[in-house]
C-alpha cells in the first residue's frame, strides 16, 4: 500500500494505549486474544480481536482462528479507518504542531530534550514543529527490538486480508477524536518524561511480545500496571473514555451483520475494558480457542 508508511505512524501513536492499570482477574480459559460476541438479539457472531500494533518479523503471526474469524465476518473494524481519504487528510495533520516545541521550553528545559533526542538519533531543530504525539512516535519505534526494515504491522495485515475478500472496511473513531484523547492524555512535558524512560520501554515490550504470542493475557495486562507509563489521567483518557463511546456504536454494526473489531489488546480487558462493557449490555462474550 502506498499509504503503509503514515499507517504504520499512526499505529505508533496508538501503542501508549497499550498500557492500563486494569485490576480484573483472568482464568487460563480467559487466555485468548480473540472472543465471540453473541445473544441479545443478534442474528451472527461477531468478533474482537486484541492487537499488537507493530511487531518484529520473528515475532509476527496472525493465528488461524483470527483468520477465520475475519473470513467469517460482514465487516472489518478497526480503532480508525485508514482507508478513508478524510481521515488520511487528517492523519498527515496529526504530526505537526502550530506552535514550535523549543518555544514551549526553557533553555534549560531545551537543552535537556535535546540530550535525551539524541538516544533516538535525532535533535530539536530537526523535530522542533513535530507535535507531542509525533515525539511518542519516536519512543515506540525505539522500544521495538528489530530494524524499521523487520517491522509488521499488524492491523494492516488484516487490513489487506480484508480488502482482498471484500468485506466493508469501518472504524470506531475519528483521526481528529484519537487526537483529542492523546491531547488528554499526553501534553509536551509528559511526552519529555517518557522519553527519558528508553530503557524501560525496551524492557517493557519484549516482556509484552512474549505475553501477547503465548496469548497469556493475565501476564500481558499485570505487565501493563506499571504506573510509569500510564496514570489514571493517562488511562481515562486513552482507554475508559474511548472505550466507553465505542461499545455505544458497537451494536449498530453488530445488529446486522457480523463485524470483526480490530483493537489494541488493553483495550479488552479491565472495569471499564470493551468486554466487561459488552456483556453489561447483554451480549454473551466469550474467549475463542479455535474455529
Amino acid at each position: 500500500m502506498k499509504n503503509l508508511i503514515k499507517l504504520g505512524a499512526a499505529v505508533l501513536l496508538s501503542l501508549n494505549s497499550m498500557t492500563t492499570n486494569a485490576q480484573s482477574k483472568s482464568s487460563e480459559k480467559d487466555n485468548s486474544l480473540l472472543w465471540e460476541v453473541s445473544g441479545n438479539g443478534l442474528s451472527k457472531p461477531s468478533y474482537i480481536t486484541g492487537t499488537f500494533h507493530i511487531l518484529c518479523s520473528k515475532d509476527f503471526e496472525i493465528k488461524p482462528k483470527v483468520l477465520k474469524a475475519l473470513e467469517k465476518s460482514d465487516n472489518f473494524v478497526m480503532e480508525i479507518n485508514y482507508t478513508d481519504p478524510a481521515e488520511m487528510m487528517s492523519l498527515q495533520k496529526m504530526f505537526t504542531a502550530d506552535k514550535k516545541i523549543s518555544d514551549q521550553l526553557s533553555s534549560d528545559e531545551a537543552k535537556e530534550l535535546n540530550t535525551i533526542l539524541a538516544n533516538y538519533g535525532t535533535d530539536l531543530k530537526s523535530i522542533d514543529s513535530s507535535s507531542p504525539q509525533a515525539l511518542y512516535a519516536l519512543l515506540s519505534t525505539k522500544a521495538i527490538p528489530c530494524p524499521k526494515t523487520e517491522i509488521k504491522l499488524y492491523e494492516m495485515e488484516l487490513l489487506q486480508k480484508a480488502i482482498k475478500d471484500k468485506k466493508s472496511i469501518r472504524g470506531l473513531e475519528k483521526v481528529e477524536d484519537q487526537m483529542k484523547s492523546i491531547n488528554k492524555a499526553y501534553d509536551l512535558k509528559s511526552t519529555i518524561n517518557q522519553l527519558k524512560m528508553d530503557k524501560e520501554y525496551e524492557i517493557l515490550f519484549r516482556q509484552m511480545i512474549e505475553a501477547f504470542k503465548n496469548e497469556n493475557v493475565q501476564s500481558l495486562y499485570n505487565l501493563f500496571k506499571d504506573e510509569r507509563f500510564m496514570n489514571s489521567q493517562q488511562e481515562k483518557a486513552m482507554l475508559t473514555d474511548r472505550n466507553q463511546n465505542w461499545v455505544k456504536i458497537m451494536p449498530e454494526m453488530m445488529k446486522k451483520e457480523g463485524s470483526f473489531f480490530a483493537v489494541g489488546g488493553s483495550h479488552l480487558m479491565g472495569k471499564n475494558g470493551i468486554i466487561p462493557l459488552l456483556r453489561a449490555k447483554g451480549y454473551t462474550v466469550k474467549p475463542v480457542s479455535g474455529l
